[in-house]
């Protein structure tokens, strides 16, 4: 068997899964037979004939090279890609009601696979979640109508999620406007509940898409009015309110920050911190991971949004590692990307690299695939040089940004 065609078959099969297509499905695409398309995955046919080549590329919506060059395949294989988030923008672009229904696959189901997108997001495995989202959100959506009793209320936390969980892939990945009609939608969700906790969990979505508009007063008030609406039930239920409770003030702080007003970003830390300190071990965190440890780092990155990157770096060596090391790497690997930042902007070239490569080992897709971490990565090769520099080159190249 030829090495060459079974590594593009290989990569000819990872991708038709994971544009989940069914081999006869791909093959009518293509204008083969099945038969054919399992022998070139096999490797027992090449895949050598340009025309053919650039024919299957295209239906899998990927440029050649990702079938016939290692480091192309790799790089890509990493990442979310456009067709993902074109997938879910069709996803969001669908309105239960006007159509009937596709018949809903069970909330128990549903929610199981929430929960396993949910931990995939906390480990920053970005490309599971992209690959599975569009049919959680079309599964949410379809539950809503069809649901009756106390089955109801979960429908719409369900869908609450879903939205929720979109509308951070895609602000991680820049497509703001994406992003805001995701939180939107699940804002008009939490409201058609009435649900406390839907709406808590709703709003800090929300408030995320407008500050990424630049809708930053906006956003810190849909935040302070929630805190305000919620306030009386964290008295009386801080078991199941009081995490969320308080993410609400971090939210406002990051939003304070990146409007650069200091003075209502450490009020808001500070508020985030009371609540912090009142939470119990029994307490539900709903996913939050709001603890002190997650109040410190919030603080780190409105310091550094603030432009304060010294001050950062001084804070951030209060944090207690214990803890840290304790929050998951979606969490660990953004604390990382702001003193990365923090470091290059006060000229600590070094630190910033190595802290950089940590990152990257903790959560891969977070360095090598994020514009945020790129645009450190381009700042450092121009200052970096020596066995650093060696190191921040393998890094670009892993990630796709020329040295």
């Amino acid at each position: 068997m030829d090495d060459q065609a079974k590594a593009i078959g290989d990569r000819v099969r990872y991708w038709r899964r994971r544009r989940n297509l069914g081999r006869k499905h791909f093959a009518d695409m293509v204008g083969r037979s099945a038969s054919w398309v399992d022998k070139i995955e096999k490797g027992e046919r090449a895949l050598l004939r340009l025309p053919m080549l650039e024919r299957v590329a295209e239906v899998l919506n990927i440029d050649p090279a990702v079938l016939t060059d290692q480091p192309a395949a790799e790089r890509a294989a990493r990442c979310v890609d456009p067709t993902e988030v074109q997938a879910i923008r069709s996803a969001l672009g669908s309105y239960p009601g006007l159509a009937p229904a596709e018949p809903p696959a069970g909330t128990f189901r549903i929610t199981q696979q929430a929960d396993y997108l949910d931990a995939a997001w906390a480990a920053s495995h970005f490309t599971v979640v992209a690959r599975h989202l569009p049919t959680l959100i079309t599964a949410a959506q379809n539950a809503v109508p069809t649901a009756t009793g106390d089955e109801r209320l979960g429908a719409h936390r369900m869908l609450v999620t879903t939205y929720r969980l979109a509308s951070s892939m895609l602000l991680k990945f820049e497509a703001s406007d994406l992003a805001w009609l995701a939180a939107d939608r699940a804002m008009h969700a939490a409201l058609a509940a009435d649900d406390t906790w839907a709406l808590a969990r709703a709003t800090r979505s929300v408030a995320r898409a407008m500050t990424g508009d630049d809708q930053r007063p906006q956003a810190i008030g849909a935040l302070l009015a929630m805190a305000d609406r919620m306030r009386p039930q964290v008295t009386v239920d801080a078991d199941h309110l009081l995490a969320l409770y308080g993410m609400l003030y971090l939210a406002a702080s990051t939003s304070a920050a990146q409007g650069e007003d200091a003075g209502l970003a450490l009020e808001m830390h500070r508020d985030a911190a009371a609540a912090a300190q009142r939470l119990q071990p029994e307490h539900n965190r709903h996913n939050t991971f709001f603890e002190q440890a997650n109040v410190d780092i919030h603080r780190v990155s409105a310091l550094v949004r603030l432009h304060e990157h010294g001050r950062a770096l001084e804070y951030a060596r209060t944090i207690d590692p214990t803890s840290l090391a304790g929050l998951p790497p979606e969490r660990r690997a953004n604390h990382l990307l702001d003193l990365t930042e923090a470091n290059a902007k006060t000229g600590h070239y070094r630190p910033a690299v190595q802290t950089l490569r940590l990152a990257e080992q903790i959560a891969p897709e977070e360095v090598r695939c994020r514009p945020l971490a790129h645009g450190l990565l381009r700042l450092l090769l121009r200052n970096t040089n020596g066995e650093h520099g060696r190191l921040l080159s393998g890094m670009a190249e892993r990630a796709g940004v020329a040295a």
